[in-house]
């Protein structure tokens, strides 16, 4: 009987270590302005809620705060300026045992860069198994081009990268996807890629007009303010898509 006990409780042991998931930080970032970095950093936030996984957001854009301002329950400020701030990052994935979103703002490569050498985060991480995910959004301009190559060139073989090409802000990446094939025939098998959907633009902006979550713009249908029926089901039908991508990409990666 005492056999019998002791090999169940090392069963129970064995299956709880391999349903326990690996948590992830998630920095999403793009050198340029205006390609969706905070878009897809309130999406996020939202999947991992409707997932009821743990998550912290942390939001870097101190002069456009939009992902504290849509899910400012879960969210919190940091300033890529000072160590002491972006420590945040990792202390809070491995003290509270959390996934974490950083929206970073554009222009904010050089404070990352910073951080990451002179502390060796991504060895910590590694360390302590923690995932590392660099979402690196883009438009099809030629800007986001030469910068993703770049990051690509620096990043592609140290930390998990999604090249997340934003159809609403772009649809031909053609030159993307070369860029990206090319690094990926050269060895860098952490470089990955992926389409982030278009909402209707009209929708979207109602939802941003009236400081919507996406829970609320998808679910809220009373009161003085709210979206209509066919506005709310144009925003499930996105929501599922962008999660069936996310599912993806984060088995993938």
């Amino acid at each position: 009987m005492r056999r019998s006990v002791t090999h169940l409780l090392r069963q129970a042991e064995l299956f709880t270590n391999e349903e326990k998931k690996v948590k992830t930080i998630h920095l999403i970032g793009g050198e340029k302005g205006g390609v969706g970095k905070s878009l897809f950093a309130r999406l996020l936030s939202q999947y991992y809620i409707d997932r009821q996984e743990p998550y912290i957001g942390l939001d870097a854009d101190r002069s456009h705060p939009t992902l504290q301002r849509y899910y400012q329950d879960t969210t919190q400020p940091i300033d890529l300026d000072h160590f002491e701030s972006s420590d945040q990052i990792v202390e809070m994935a491995i003290e509270k045992d959390t996934n974490v979103i950083v929206d970073l703002p554009a222009q904010s490569e050089r404070f990352l860069d910073r951080w990451l050498e002179e502390n060796d985060i991504l060895g910590l991480c590694q360390e302590m198994q923690i995932r590392v995910i660099y979402w690196y959004l883009v438009d099809d301009g030629n800007d986001s081009l030469q910068l993703v190559e770049n990051f690509l060139q620096k990043y592609g073989n140290t930390i998990d990268c999604v090249v997340l090409k934003n159809l609403g802000r772009g649809s031909d990446f053609s030159a993307i996807d070369a860029v990206v094939e090319a690094a990926q025939q050269s060895g860098n098998a952490k470089i990955h890629s992926a389409t982030l959907p278009q909402l209707h633009a009209p929708t979207m902006h109602k939802i941003n007009k009236l400081n919507f979550s996406f829970w609320g713009a998808a679910n809220i249908s009373s009161g003085d303010a709210h979206l209509g029926l066919m506005e709310r089901q144009r925003t499930k039908v996105w929501l599922r898509k962008t999660y069936a991508m996310l599912d993806a990409i984060l088995q993938e990666a």
